[in-house]
């Protein structure tokens, strides 16, 4: 099977260390395997855009000196996409209204299906997908065997808000499917996500793709580093000794410090995934 991969961060702020050891980890994976590499903007909750941070993004992809092997792509500019999507879902009967708020359903985090078979209209409503009583199971390439059960774990899931922002779950499904992507390297803060994507993804008959989540950085207060948790914006004029930390933490063999274009070609030359230390935090902080 060929090989394409994508690195796909949300505007919500600035690129972190832990933003580029996913850039850096599915970059060297793609091109070990010879496989192409893309980019994608995940700017579907338009609310929670953080100025600027697109155009930081870009200048980060530039800094490292990554090498895309396509155009960019932005999800806000491909909403029609996701409409006709739910259109199709809703042919299928996959997919209801729901007029559950947040307030109704308080701290229960299994949703009881109290809408399904309500038949409300979609307009101005968030939108679930059914889901069954079925164990969803994959290979994580370096977590290991995952298994979920939707109805239990988590029930009916929301693919487009109230407000009418398109959630995470659908956009990625339907985008990973368009752009061809064979294969999902990410953080592991992610991997609760991978059923509910597994799930759409059968029912929309998309083929199954290939995980594997990495180990996430954390901060000195044993938190993950993530735009919520302040953690500290990439600093471009050490692009390089951050590449070559970042590879250091993945456990990847030393690259000498060099212009970034020249040290990622001698990493993907030393590439090994099983060196990438494994479960779910990495040890030591990352600020």
């Amino acid at each position: 099977m060929s090989y394409i991969g994508r690195f796909a961060p949300s505007p919500t702020g600035p690129l972190h260390f832990g933003s580029l050891l996913t850039a850096v980890a599915s970059y060297c994976d793609a091109k070990a395997n010879h496989g192409k590499w893309l980019v994608r903007i995940e700017d579907t909750d338009i609310p929670r855009i953080y100025p600027n941070s697109e155009t930081h993004i870009l200048s980060c992809i530039d800094a490292f000196e990554f090498e895309p092997d396509a155009e960019i792509i932005f999800q806000k500019d491909r909403l029609t996409i996701y409409e006709q999507v739910l259109d199709q879902l809703k042919q299928q009967h996959a997919i209801y209204a729901c007029q559950c708020t947040r307030k109704m359903l308080g701290s229960n985090h299994i949703y009881a299906g109290t809408c399904r078979d309500l038949n409300l209209d979609f307009a101005e409503q968030a939108i679930r997908l059914k889901v069954d009583d079925l164990l969803i199971c994959f290979e994580d390439r370096l977590q290991g065997l995952q298994c979920s059960n939707l109805k239990d774990d988590l029930g009916d899931f929301v693919l487009k808000r109230r407000d009418g922002i398109i959630s995470y779950q659908l956009a990625v499904v339907v985008d990973d499917y368009l752009q061809g992507i064979t294969h999902v390297v990410r953080g592991a803060d992610l991997l609760d996500n991978t059923a509910r994507q597994i799930w759409l993804g059968s029912i929309l008959n998309y083929p199954s793709l290939s995980y594997m989540h990495l180990p996430l950085a954390m901060n000195d207060q044993g938190q993950k580093l993530s735009k919520q948790n302040l953690a500290q914006a990439l600093d471009l004029s050490k692009a390089s000794e951050l590449l070559q930390q970042a590879l250091l933490a993945l456990g990847q063999p030393n690259v000498e410090l060099n212009q970034p274009r020249i040290m990622l070609q001698q990493a993907v030359q030393q590439w090994d995934m099983n060196l990438i230390p494994k479960g779910i935090h990495l040890t030591g902080t990352y600020l």
